[in-house]
């Protein structure tokens, strides 16, 4: 029985959506849907759509730049162990605890550095939501605005390089402007923006209204002269500046590529939790463990997306969509409504979900419109980290939920990160405007 291409694009999307909201596990969802329709579409020929899927994950796994991915999942979980975020915490406690919002500040900045080593949100704002929470609240800070602040700041991880949502971007594309290298490049300045935003934000709310972010009192700020502030400070900031160099500045300057980084980058992890005399051999056995099971799920998650995006695009859905935006709407529209897709797709599905579905669709689009595939890369991604703070199903929410004090509702956590969603709307519109702050530094370190 013939379908035509139209019929069949809206079928596929509309069973997926409808799989998911049944909640149904999101690989085995992606492969039951295309093993569906990839039969229907080729008449029902089960060897054509196993040699399909054989291929396609044979290629999935001899991806070279995918060997990054259990290395970077290894060097967050030994980072995670080693308490490096709490030791920062502590000494920017006390730094900035002095000044108005200071506190927020704080958790602000030890998000940052802590993004540019972990890249895995969870991390950050459980970690986050453990220590920073209780002291904010002591403090008088405001529920809503505690909560903002932890969990958008947490989800720097996710953008911030060295970042797994990048390094699935670029094993997903194959392109040269869009490789793990120029992704990790790209993506600096716009988390810097957006850690900037935030820290403005904080210090302007704060400044005019002081009550939502008081300061410390007068005997904790003495608890440490400026000596010892300053020795600490450099004790616990060097370390994880130092990974960040050995990771990133590697890449940048051309030494390694980002697979070699990663093993350095996690070779760096054992060493400093090794230091801070945090690894034994139940700790090591936690950490494999989470990295063996974590790689596992996005590597399924990889396989069944690549099979479903091959039976999308062989069943000619692939034209469908490109006719749809290329032909009747003008081309900054038709970016527009891709990256609105995919922030509405943000509120109800799972960022590696989104990734797998609109990549290999949207971004052969994009540069078909004549954008550079580069910029058009960092604003989905930029949108995407929105989709950990939108509800209903932001997962930055859920994740702090699970560890906030006594008191709060997820009532609280809506109305406070309402400001930092807006926030990263401004955030994406700066990108828009000015793409060199995305191609800038890429062209510098890499002259593409």
């Amino acid at each position: 029985m013939y379908f035509s291409p139209e019929v069949m694009t809206v079928a596929m999307f509309g069973t997926l959506i409808l799989f998911i909201a049944l909640g149904h596990p999101l690989a085995i969802t992606l492969v039951s849907v295309a093993t569906i329709f990839g039969l229907i579409d080729n008449g029902f020929n089960f060897a054509r759509l196993f040699n399909l899927f054989t291929s396609n994950s044979w290629g999935t796994f001899n991806e070279y730049t995918l060997v990054a991915l259990p290395l970077f999942i290894f060097m967050a979980q030994l980072l995670d162990k080693s308490k490096v975020a709490e030791k920062l915490f502590d000494v920017l406690y006390v730094n900035l605890g002095t000044i108005k919002g200071g506190l927020g500040l704080a958790v602000v900045l030890v998000c940052t550095i802590f993004a540019a080593t972990t890249g895995i949100i969870g991390a950050s704002v459980v970690a986050m939501g453990l220590l920073a929470a209780p002291p904010l609240i002591n403090k008088g800070y405001q529920k809503e605005m505690a909560s903002g602040i932890i969990c958008s700041a947490g989800t720097l991880g996710i953008l911030i390089p060295p970042s797994i949502m990048l390094v699935i971007y670029g094993g997903l594309t194959g392109m040269q402007a869009t490789s793990v290298g120029n992704l990790f490049a790209a993506a600096i300045i716009p988390g810097l923006i957006l850690s900037g935003l935030y820290i403005a934000y904080i210090s302007i709310r704060c400044q005019i209204n002081p009550k939502l972010g008081p300061t410390i009192s007068k005997e904790e700020a003495s608890k440490y002269s400026a000596g010892q502030k300053f020795w600490l400070t450099v004790k616990y900031m060097i370390p994880p500046l130092v990974l960040i160099l050995l990771v990133m500045g590697t890449i940048l300057m051309g030494i390694a590529t980002p697979t070699e980084a990663a093993g350095m980058g996690a070779a760096g992890a054992f060493i400093l939790a090794l230091a801070n005399r945090m690894v034994n051999w139940e700790v090591l056995q936690q950490v494999a463990t989470n990295t063996l099971k974590t790689t596992c799920m996005v590597m399924f998650l990889f396989v069944a997306g690549k099979l479903f995006t091959q039976v999308f695009i062989s069943m000619g859905g692939g034209f469908v969509v490109s006719d749809l935006l290329t032909g009747a709407m003008a081309p900054a529209t038709a970016i527009f409504v891709m990256l609105l897709i995919v922030f509405i797709l943000g509120m109800f599905i799972d960022w590696a979900a989104i990734l797998l579905i609109t990549v290999p669709i949207f971004l052969p689009i994009a540069s078909q419109l004549g954008y550079n595939p580069l910029w058009f890369a960092m604003m989905q991604c930029v949108v995407l980290q929105t989709s950990f703070l939108t509800p209903p199903f932001g997962y930055a929410l859920f994740y702090f939920i699970g560890v906030a004090p006594p008191g709060y509702t997820m009532v609280h956590i809506y109305k406070g990160i309402i400001p930092f969603i807006l926030l990263q709307i401004v955030g994406v519109i700066i990108l828009a405007v000015f793409p060199e702050l995305i191609l800038w530094l890429p062209r510098l370190a890499f002259g593409s």
